[in-house]
């Protein structure tokens, strides 16, 4: 009995076998789709974007292949900076359609044009295109991310883009009719030769002399054999074991218990880094900081203000010039500290989403002797930042510990103490004051530091020097409210970059005296060797503060300072 189901079995195994393999290969769909953008509509468009739920459909990655016949730049940013930067520029947008193999375009027809992208610091990712581009899309870090095309912001952008991912379509059914086929074919074989073999001895102990028996024996013989090559044929023609992508459907399964599983954690991680998140990622600070301390290097090899703007503004760029000027008239005027890009010894990343925003960084090139603080701004979303202070670190002092890299700092309003022990902008004043009036009631507000003790002894040397016993002297440290920053450190105080006028003025006590310039950088800038008028030095000073919070009992601190001579000018 069992012959009958063994042949049956086998074939049917077999049979099982070759449509699952051929769902596998020669029926199985396409190994990739694509979809593209239909243009018609978006021929004004300035900008195109790829937007935020576009790109969330492929979390995996997805090929997007932009083709233009003029250059072009391709950009990836924030959703938020993306959309800032575009504003009421017109746009064409493409978001998910109603089903995979189409998307949808949506048009913004302000007919406002936009600046040209290139170069711009709100991208992660920029990369430029002529002819065809293929871009690997993958999300450079969390929360919600735009692409951005376009040529130079005034020319149509590219609308001819097509995305291209791999295809998670399967046949289902292919791998259990494998199994099932093979499994069936085995059972066959088993019973086959089971069977075959169970007849065996009964035929060696039975002897045989009529003809029926022999034809018995002989037929058992024949067909021994035949098992034998049956066994080698499907051997044969079984195919060799690939390895094989896990069949998609098993994947998403398992894709989605991991979701179910972290979706509450994931969505708090979300609520927690709405907030918090650091406006540029490392790369972005690397790349700002190469083209900054560029440009500085650059400006202080020409000694030309005007090549410094794109990048530096502020105090920095007012102590800067000044610089450039004094020495235009004084060769052997000192050169300002040189700006280094590297070695990056600690950053803090603000957190804020409108503008301005703000950025530090702590470098030390082989021209810095110290540390040496960055403090970096961007007005507005189409602005790139620009160095506004840069202050050398004073001895035994010690940059105050930012928040977690992945958190950024909050950004403090300048005028608000916001948990401080004071605002950011009275901290300064309260520095000027104490430097004005060492005396005064400002005088334990700030610890010991290098800085307020070097210009209080200058001060207190040339009120008490017998040479300028026919002048009155006088010096002025006032607070500059516009160049005040602040950034939240880990322990709820905050680093507080400020900008004081130091103004020394000098003036005869009675007729017939006079203050005498010779020798000094002064009589190169007024061309007077004395004058009975007197004169007015205006020096620039950038400080780094620390203010503790709220409630504590220690001082705030100077940390960082830098100086330079502004102008000196006759009454």
């Amino acid at each position: 009995m069992r012959n009958k189901f063994a042949v049956p079995l086998i074939v049917l195994g077999v049979l099982l076998m070759l449509i699952g393999i051929g769902q596998r290969t020669f029926w199985a769909p396409p190994e990739t789709q694509s979809v593209s953008m239909d243009a018609e509509g978006a021929e004004d468009a300035v900008v195109t974007l790829l937007e935020p739920e576009l790109l969330a459909e492929y979390s995996d990655g997805v090929d997007i292949t932009v083709r233009s016949d003029a250059p072009f730049t391709l950009a990836v940013g924030r959703a938020n900076d993306v959309q800032a930067w575009v504003a009421d520029a017109a746009a064409a947008r493409l978001s998910p359609g109603e089903d995979s193999s189409s998307l949808a375009v949506g048009t913004d027809k302000t007919g406002k044009t936009a600046p040209n992208p290139a170069g711009s610091d709100l991208w992660v990712i920029e990369e430029s295109g002529e002819g065809e581009l293929s871009h690997d899309w993958k999300a450079p870090g969390e929360g919600d991310w735009r692409i951005l095309l376009a040529t130079d912001g005034t020319a149509p952008a590219p609308t001819d883009v097509t995305l291209t991912w791999e295809n998670d379509a399967t046949r289902p059914f292919a791998v259990p009719l494998i199994v099932i086929g093979a499994l069936l074919a085995v059972l066959g074989l088993a019973l086959a030769f089971l069977r075959s073999g169970s007849d065996g001895p009964r035929r060696s102990g039975r002897r045989s002399a009529g003809p029926d028996s022999a034809g018995r024996d002989s037929g058992a013989a024949d067909k021994q054999p035949s098992v034998s090559g049956t066994t080698s044929a499907f051997t044969a023609a079984a195919p060799r074991p690939r390895r094989r992508r896990r069949p998609a459907y098993l994947a998403a399964a398992a894709a989605a218990v991991l979701a179910a599983g972290s979706a509450p954690a994931a969505a708090l991680a979300g609520e927690s880094a709405a907030g918090s998140q650091p406006v540029i990622v490392d790369s972005q600070l690397t790349r700002i900081l190469d083209s900054v301390a560029g440009t500085v290097e650059a400006g202080d090899a020409a000694k030309d203000a005007s090549m410094l703007t794109p990048r530096v503004g502020g105090a920095a760029y007012a102590m800067r010039a000044a610089n450039y000027a004094v020495a235009a008239k004084s060769a052997d005027h000192e050169a300002p500290v040189p700006v280094a890009a590297e070695t990056l010894r600690t950053q803090s990343i603000g957190t804020a989403a409108d503008w301005p925003r703000t950025v530090v960084a702590v470098t030390q090139g082989e021209g810095n002797p110290v540390p040496q603080a960055l403090l970096l701004v961007q007005d507005s979303a189409r602005d790139n930042y620009k160095l506004v202070s840069a202050v050398q670190m004073l001895p035994a002092s010690t940059f105050p510990q930012p928040p977690a890299a992945t958190d950024g700092s909050a950004q403090i309003p300048a005028d608000s103490d916001n948990g401080l022990a004071m605002s950011p902008q009275g901290a300064v004043a309260a520095l000027a004051d104490s430097l004005t009036n060492p005396e005064g009631e400002k005088k334990e507000t700030f610890g010991a530091n290098r800085f307020s003790e070097d210009v209080v002894k200058f001060q207190q040397q040339v009120q008490s020097d017998p040479k300028n016993e026919f002048a009155t002297n006088t010096f002025l440290h006032a607070a500059d409210p516009k160049e005040t920053y602040a950034l939240r450190t880990a322990d709820g105080g905050a680093i507080v970059f400020g900008y004081l006028s130091n103004t020394f003025s000098s003036t005869p006590k009675e007729a017939g005296d006079s203050v005498n310039l010779e020798g000094t950088v002064y009589q190169a800038l007024t061309g007077e060797t004395n004058t009975d008028k007197g004169i007015d030095v205006t020096h620039g000073e950038a400080v780094m503060l620390y203010v503790p919070a709220s409630g504590g009992t220690g001082q705030a601190l100077v940390v960082g300072a830098a100086q330079e001579l502004l102008s000196a000018n006759l009454k």
